[in-house]
């Protein structure tokens, strides 16, 4: 192995810092803006839903924005730089993500016309039910925003003299501010303006990298020869890390319950106000996280072309596959004045447009699924204020778990597995309720209950037995001659990774344990891709809820209003004879919506004597 050099730090101009502090100030302006214009955010109807009359075009560049956070932005190109281009695949399973989406979660949201996507549990389920999924919601949701703050700037700050915890504090501070003074306006339009910074760069390290090596051509000849264009892996094993069918199947269950009932996508279909406008943002999002991929994943393809033969992390130039983007970066464009600045800026917008999104939805169902819980009768003016000392209280919490997450070592892999872990569960509770009229309350808790128990053992166990993972060869032959000021006494080699890597996430840290020899028969369940974890959790909260609802006592679908129910085999087998049709519906009796009609009406709630009289909500 060669000597490990000191990682090569790049030095920003003074218009790098011009360009990249003007992030902040635009953002910042927008936020001004919204909060000085229409209604100045004086309603919890504006702040948090943005009157419901948003178009579909800042909406769909919005959900595309959430998409993209700033672990995604460093850790795609990362990806197929090391593992190889497999992770292409998963622009298949957004074509499946928003067929689900449209077809079966949006419509239920739009009809019940609420604001927090947890009272669609109470109004199935009881109250118990919805502040248990917010609650977890809540958990994941602030320790993977604390992560997407500190994971850039510790990435960044390594290779540039960027200051590690004024970007902490800048990213934090300022997306708290604009999210506080201009509700949902500002974050979606703050988006606007991120995705457009983010799509720059992605492109001008593609074209950069792609000039040098000679070619798109040329530097997708260089990929495929080093091992990194492979589409073809059909093997069935769910322990290999990605193959067709965990990246298809198991990524379209992954981000379903990213778009179809996460609470931040939710609050951004319903403030379309219509379901068409809804359906067309989706679509529209769901072409543009096509493009992303394909952008995110072509950087990765033309970065390995560019360093095949001087692999930065091997020969010490950079500490961890983390870095490897902004030190392309840096390599490519350091010496351009201002280059550098905005294309940082780029990953810094990925950040904001996660965070804000996060303290928005945050703010809505802790208002809506707690406060308003306590205070039904709260005058609005109050109540608005209170969710903007709600959404700003949880954006310094937010830079608070960043500091934690400095403390944690090598958290962010956790997090992302933590993040996916917690997504599968949450899609498994709202899935009970929508689709089997016979669950109840206990059998929802226990089934919530038991994917999270089972997502945690796996991923612990995984941290002890960790499965191996075969990757292509790095080489090191020509560092010397590449840098020759940053690397010395390094000898010609290249690095094959087949070891036992801490997988949790898209960085891969060698293990110190479990290695074929010792591994116990159990560590076989341990290895599941972690591509499968939404699907293997989701279902294990299905079964297990509707197991306990059968033993404990079904509900009568006589009593369970038909609204709240999704009539799976109509929308997605309606070819089916309607005899067979007419059986699969469990005694649901649905009637045909048409578009505009007012929305939910006179609901039942089960179990909730208390809210039984509870009346139509005004109409989308």
């Amino acid at each position: 192995m060669a000597d490990q050099s000191q990682v090569i730090k790049t030095y920003f101009s003074g218009w790098d810092y011009v360009v990249f502090g003007s992030l902040f100030v635009v953002s910042a302006g927008i936020g001004i803006f919204h909060a000085c214009t229409g209604g100045k955010q004086r309603t919890t109807k504006e702040f948090l839903l943005a009157n419901r009359n948003m178009h579909a075009f800042p909406v769909a560049m919005s959900l595309v924005a959430s998409f993209i956070s700033a672990i995604t932005f460093l850790g795609t190109p990362a990806e197929n730089y090391i593992h190889g281009g497999m992770y292409w695949l998963f622009a298949f399973s957004y074509i499946g993500v928003g067929i689900f989406t449209i077809r079966i979660y949006m419509p239920m949201f739009f009809r019940m016309n609420i604001t927090s996507a947890y009272e669609y549990l109470e109004l199935r389920f009881n109250k118990a039910v919805r502040i248990a999924g917010m609650l977890t919601f809540c958990l994941m949701m602030v320790i993977y925003l604390g992560i997407v703050i500190y994971a850039p700037a510790l990435a960044l700050s390594a290779v540039t003299d960027l200051s590690l915890w004024g970007s902490v504090f800048s990213v934090g501070l300022v997306c708290t501010f604009y999210t506080t003074i201009g509700g949902m306006k500002a974050v979606l339009w703050t988006d606007v303006f991120q995705v457009t910074l983010m799509f720059i760069g992605f492109f001008a390290m593609i074209i950069g990298a792609a000039v040098k090596v000679g070619g798109f051509r040329r530097g997708w000849q260089i990929a495929k020869e080093g091992g990194r264009i492979d589409f073809f892996d059909f093997r069935p094993d769910p322990t290999i890390r990605h193959t067709f069918w965990s990246v298809v199947v198991g990524g379209t269950f992954t981000w379903l319950a990213v778009y179809g009932v996460n609470q931040s996508q939710v609050q951004r279909y319903l403030a379309c106000g219509t379901r068409e406008n809804a359906r067309k943002a989706l679509i529209m999002a769901t072409i543009g996280m096509l493009l992303v991929v394909c952008a995110a994943c072509m950087t990765g393809i033309m970065m390995y072309a560019y360093y095949a033969d001087c692999d930065p992390i091997s020969a010490g130039l950079v500490e961890k596959a983390d870095q490897l983007v902004p030190f392309l970066v840096m390599d490519l464009f350091g010496k351009i004045p201002g280059l550098p600045g905005l294309l940082v800026s780029s990953c810094f917008s990925a950040a904001l447009s996660t965070v804000s999104s996060g303290l928005n939805s945050l703010a809505a169902v802790t208002g809506e699924d707690i406060v308003k819980s306590i205070y039904p009768n709260m005058e609005e003016r109050k109540y608005t204020f209170i969710t903007k000392v709600l959404a700003a209280s949880y954006g310094l919490l937010a830079v608070f778990m960043a500091f934690v997450a400095s403390q944690l070592g090598d958290v962010l892999q956790t997090a992302l597995s933590f993040f996916g872990m917690v997504g599968g569960p949450l899609l498994g509770l709202f899935s009970l309720g929508i689709f089997f009229p016979c669950a109840n309350a206990v059998g929802a808790i226990v089934g919530l209950l038991s994917g999270l128990i089972a997502a945690f053992w796996i991923n612990i166990g995984s941290q002890f037995y960790p499965p191996p993972l075969e990757d292509p060869p790095l080489y090191t032959y020509n560092c010397a001659a590449r840098f020759p000021g940053a690397i010395s006494n390094i000898s010609d080699y290249s690095v094959g990774f087949t070891e036992y890597p801490m997988r949790t996430g898209f960085t891969e840290i060698p293990g110190t344990i479990g290695a074929p020899d010792d591994r116990p028969a159990i560590a076989t369940m341990y290895a599941l891709s972690y591509s499968w974890y939404s699907l293997a959790f989701g279902s294990t909260t299905l079964i297990v809820g509707l197991l306990v609802s059968l033993c404990t006592g079904r509900t009568r679908s006589s009593t369970v209003d038909p609204k709240l129910m999704c009539p799976i085999f109509d929308v997605m087998a309606c070819c089916l004879p309607e005899r067979f049709r007419s059986k699969l519906r469990c005694g649901i009796r649905y009637e045909e919506e048409k578009e505009g009609e007012p929305e939910l009406t006179n609901v039942n709630y089960i179990g909730v004597s208390d809210q039984a009289d509870k009346t139509t909500e005004e109409p989308v």
